[in-house]
C-alpha cells in the first residue's frame, strides 16, 4: 500500500519579468538563492520523504549550487508550461508511489513550515487542500473595452497559494487524462484537479507567502527579508601529552616527540569544533553525544565526531559560515602544517579551504602549556539556519 508524503518543487521557468540575465529561482534573498530556500523548506518536515527538484535542462550547475548538500533527489527537466513540468515531477515519484504529494512554485521562498504541515494535515480528508487568503478589495469583472459588467462578492474569493497538497495517485492520473486530452492551460494544479473532477478544498495561506515575479518584488523583499539565523558557537579542549611519537591535531598526523592522552585520538581541535558546532545550535556538547564512558568511542578518529557536528547542521537545513581554531602550544610547530590541516577540516565539515581559520601560538612559557604538558585548542564556528 502506498505511503508516505513527496513534495515537487517546480523551478523550471526563465523569469524574465524578474529582471535579471538568468533565471528567478536563482537570484539570492538574505545570501542565498530563491530555490535554496524553497527546497529548504521542505528538508524541515520530517512527514516528508522525498523532495523532487524540476528544472530547466540549462540550469543544471545552477541548480547544483542552490541544492548543495541538501537531502533531495536528482532534478528532472521540465516542460513548456508549468503543468508538462509538474507532471515531469510527478512521473519521476510514480515509481515510490507516495500517498500525498506537495507542488510548490519554487517562487515562493517565504512559506514556512506550519503552512507545510497545515498542507499535509488538510488533504487528509479530501482529494486536495490548497492554501488560500481572503481578498480585501473589491474586485470588479470589466468587459473587453474596460468596463464594469459585475461586482464580485468578495466574501467567497480566495488569492490561492503553494504549497498545493493532493493524493498523489488521483494528480498523477488527472495531469496524464489532461494531456491525453491536449489539455494544457491550467496555470496550477488546483484548477487542473477541479477539471478532473476532485474535490478541492481551501485552508488558511499565510499573507507572507508572497510569490516572486518582477524586479521590483525581488528590490522589495531584499529591503525587507528578515536575514537567516546566524548563530556562533565556541569550543574549548585541552589534553595532556603522553607516551607515543606523534599527534593527531586537526585530523592530521603529525610526528612529535611525545602522543596526546584521550579516551578517542585526542585531537584537540576537531574536539573543540565539534563543541563549536554543537554549541552554535545549541544541541549539548561532545560528551553527550560521544560520553567517555561509552567503550565504543576508545581510540576513535575524532573525524567523526565533527562530521557528526556538521552533519546535524545540514539536517536543520543549515549552513557552516566559517571554522576558526586556534591552538596554544609550545611544539609541535604548526606552520609546516596549517594547509593539510585547514583542508582536512574542510574535508570533514563539508565546507570549503576558505571557511577555515587555523592559527597557533605559545603561551611564553606560563601554565601547563608553556610547561609543555599539553595542548590546548579554542574555537569559533559561524552557521546559517533557515528562519523559524
Amino acid at each position: 500500500m502506498a505511503s508516505g508524503v513527496a513534495a515537487v518543487v517546480v523551478a523550471a521557468g526563465r523569469g524574465v519579468r524578474a529582471g535579471a540575465d538568468f533565471p528567478k529561482q536563482y537570484k539570492q534573498i538574505a545570501g542565498e538563492p530563491v530555490l535554496r530556500w524553497s527546497l529548504l523548506l521542505f528538508t524541515q518536515d520530517p512527514r516528508i520523504d522525498a523532495i523532487q527538484p524540476v528544472i530547466h535542462s540549462e540550469d543544471q550547475g545552477l541548480f547544483q549550487q542552490a541544492a548543495d548538500r541538501l537531502a533531495v533527489l536528482p532534478p528532472v527537466y521540465g516542460g513548456a508550461t508549468r503543468q508538462a513540468s509538474v507532471r515531469a515531477g510527478l512521473e519521476a515519484l510514480a515509481a515510490g508511489s507516495p500517498e500525498i504529494v506537495l507542488v510548490h512554485d519554487a517562487a515562493r521562498p517565504f512559506a514556512t513550515p506550519a503552512l507545510v504541515s497545515r498542507a499535509i494535515d488538510a488533504v487528509a480528508g479530501t482529494d486536495a487542500a490548497i492554501p488560500g487568503m481572503a481578498v480585501s478589495d473589491t474586485v470588479k469583472a470589466v468587459d473587453d473595452a474596460g468596463n464594469v459588467f459585475e461586482t464580485l462578492d468578495r466574501t467567497r474569493l480566495r488569492v490561492i497559494q503553494t504549497p498545493q497538497a493532493f493524493r498523489f495517485s488521483k494528480l498523477l492520473d488527472a495531469h496524464r487524462r489532461a494531456a491525453a486530452a491536449g489539455r494544457h492551460g491550467f496555470t496550477d494544479d488546483a484548477a487542473l484537479a477541479e477539471w478532473a473532477g476532485l474535490k478541492v478544498a481551501v485552508f488558511e495561506g499565510e499573507p507572507g507567502n508572497v510569490k516572486l515575479t518582477t524586479a521590483e518584488d525581488f528590490a522589495r523583499v531584499q529591503r525587507e527579508a528578515p536575514l537567516p539565523d546566524l548563530r556562533t558557537g565556541t569550543g574549548f579542549d585541552v589534553h595532556a601529552f603522553g607516551e607515543g611519537d606523534q599527534v593527531m591535531l586537526g585530523g592530521v598526523r603529525i610526528p612529535h616527540g611525545r602522543g596526546l592522552v584521550g579516551h578517542s585520538d585526542a585531537d584537540v581541535v576537531l574536539h573543540a569544533l565539534t563543541d563549536a558546532l554543537l554549541g552554535a545550535l545549541a544541541d549539548g556538547d561532545i560528551g553527550v553525544h560521544f560520553p567517555p564512558t561509552d567503550p565504543q568511542w576508545r581510540n576513535a578518529a575524532s573525524d567523526r565526531f565533527l562530521a557528526f557536528a556538521a552533519d546535524r547542521v545540514r539536517r536543520r537545513g543549515g549552513r557552516i559560515n566559517h571554522l576558526d581554531v586556534t591552538l596554544v602550544c609550545e611544539a609541535p610547530r604548526i606552520g609546516p602544517h596549517r594547509e593539510a590541516m585547514r583542508a582536512r577540516i574542510a574535508e570533514i565539515a563539508g565546507i570549503s579551504m576558505d571557511r577555515v581559520g587555523l592559527k597557533a601560538t605559545t603561551s611564553e612559557g606560563l601554565g601547563f602549556t608553556g610547561r609543555r604538558e599539553g595542548i590546548a585548542a579554542f574555537a569559533t564556528a559561524t552557521i546559517r539556519l533557515p528562519r523559524a
